[in-house]
C-alpha cells in the first residue's frame, strides 16, 4: 500500500502531536542576515567580538569535543556562586535563561496551573508555559510600559505557581524598582515562584531595578534568572542560570536535559566572569550610545521610556509600524517588529546607530 492510499484509509491511525504543541506559535527570533552591509539589530545581540579571553577558552577547550560535557556544570556553577556571593548549591545553569526558564516551568507546573507575566513581555513566556500545558496569564502592561504589579497580584489564583518580572522589561526596556518589587512580593502567597528575569541587568543603571540578590536573601521564593547570551557576548554557545533556594535548584538541575550546557560554553562563561572589567568598558560604551540615541530622537519628536536595556523601544500602531519597517528593510537595517504595539531596535556601534536616527529622522512626526 502506497502513503497516499494509508493517508486516506479511514481505519489507519496516525501519531498525533499534543494538542497545546499542535496549536502552538512557533518562536519568532530576530531576522538574520550575514550580508556586509547589513545592521542586524534585531537580536539585542553584543555587537561586539567575543572577549579575547572567552574566545580563548574555547580553542583552548576544542580538543576535547569527542568527550561529554560536565553534565552538572560544577566549575561553572562555583564560579557564578563565587560571583554572586551565594552557594554552587543555589545555582542551576541551562542552555541560555530561555532554556532555564523551561526548566523553572516544567518543574513547577502540572496541567492547567497558572504563570502569571506582563505582556508585552519576552515572546517565548508563553510558548514555554503552554508546551508544558500550563496555563498563561497575560497582563497588560501599564501606561509607561511597564509592569502593572497591582494587575498581577489581583490575577493570582490557587492555581498560580509561577509569576514572572522581567526588569528590564524585553522589548520596551522599563525597568521594575526595588520597592515595587518587595511591596508585590509582600502580597503574593510564599508557595509562588517569583522568577526575577534580568536578562538585560548589566545594562541597567545602577538603582533603577531592583537588588534581586537581596530580594532573594528575603524571600525565599525568589528565583534570580541571568543569562551569558547579552552583555557577555556568548549568544552563540547558549548559556544561561538560576539562583533559586537549595531545594527549587536541585529540581532545576533534574529537569535539565542532560549535557546541555556544551563543554566550550562553560570554559567561555567562566572566562568571561574573569574578564569582567573588559565586559564592563563595553556595556559603558553601550549604555552612552543608548543616552545619545534616546535624546536625539526625543529630539525628533519621537516619544521615548527611558530603556535600560541595550535596546530602544518605539510604540507604533500597524500603519506606522509597517511603514518603518519597509524603511529598514531597505535601508538594510535589521530591527524587530512586534504587530499592534511597535518595534524593538538593538543599540550597537555609532555608524549603525546613526544609520537608524537618519532614518528615523525622516519619518519623525
Amino acid at each position: 500500500m502506497t502513503r497516499d492510499q494509508l493517508l486516506t484509509a479511514p481505519d489507519t491511525a496516525f501519531p498525533t502531536l499534543r494538542g497545546a504543541v499542535a496549536g502552538l506559535p512557533p518562536y519568532v527570533p530576530g531576522r538574520r542576515s550575514a550580508g556586509r552591509d547589513i545592521a542586524a539589530l534585531a537580536s539585542n545581540e553584543s555587537h561586539y567580538e567575543p572577549l579575547p579571553a572567552a574566545a580563548a577558552a574555547v580553542a583552548a577547550a576544542a580538543g576535547t569535543m569527542n568527550r561529554y560535557p560536565d553534565s552538572a556544570a560544577v566549575e561553572l556553577r562555583e564560579r557564578i556562586a563565587r560571583h554572586l556571593g551565594v552557594t554552587a548549591g543555589e545555582v542551576a545553569a541551562g542552555p541560555g535563561s530561555v532554556g532555564v526558564l523551561q526548566q523553572i516551568i516544567t518543574g513547577l507546573c502540572d496541567a492547567g496551573d497558572e504563570v502569571i507575566f506582563a505582556w508585552r513581555s519576552f515572546e517565548a513566556y508563553p510558548i514555554l508555559v503552554e508546551l508544558a500545558g500550563a496555563l498563561p496569564v497575560r497582563i497588560p502592561l501599564d501606561g509607561a510600559e511597564g509592569h502593572d504589579l497591582d494587575a498581577m497580584a489581583a490575577a493570582v489564583t490557587a492555581r498560580t505557581k509561577v509569576i514572572l518580572l522581567c526588569t528590564p522589561n524585553n522589548p520596551t526596556g522599563v525597568p521594575i524598582s526595588h520597592e515595587r518589587i518587595e511591596a508585590f512580593l509582600r502580597s503574593v502567597r510564599s508557595d509562588v515562584l517569583v522568577v526575577i528575569d534580568e536578562a538585560y541587568v548589566e545594562y541597567a543603571e545602577a538603582g533603577s531595578g531592583p537588588d534581586s540578590l537581596a530580594l532573594y536573601r528575603q524571600y525565599p521564593n525568589v528565583c534570580i534568572l541571568r543569562t551569558f547570551s547579552k552583555a557577555y557576548g556568548l549568544a552563540g554557545l547558549r548559556v544561561g542560570y538560576a539562583v533559586a533556594a537549595p531545594d527549587i535548584a536541585e529540581g532545576l538541575r533534574r529537569t535539565a536535559l542532560p549535557f546541555s550546557v556544551s563543554a566550550l560554553a562553560q570554559k567561555a562563561a567562566i572566562a568571561s566572569l574573569d574578564a569582567g572589567e573588559e565586559m564592563e568598558a563595553r556595556v559603558t560604551a553601550v549604555k552612552q550610545e543608548r543616552v545619545r540615541m534616546a535624546a536625539l530622537l526625543e529630539a525628533q519628536g519621537w516619544k521615548l521610556q527611558a530603556s535600560q536595556g541595550n535596546f530602544l523601544w518605539i510604540r507604533a500602531d500597524d500603519r506606522l509600524l509597517a511603514r518603518l519597517v519597509d524603511a529598514f528593510d531597505a535601508a538594510g537595517i535589521m530591527v524587530r517588529a512586534y504587530q499592534g504595539d511597535g518595534m524593538r531596535i538593538t543599540v550597537a556601534d555609532p555608524a549603525s546607530n546613526d544609520r537608524v536616527l537618519g532614518l528615523l529622522a525622516a519619518h519623525a512626526a
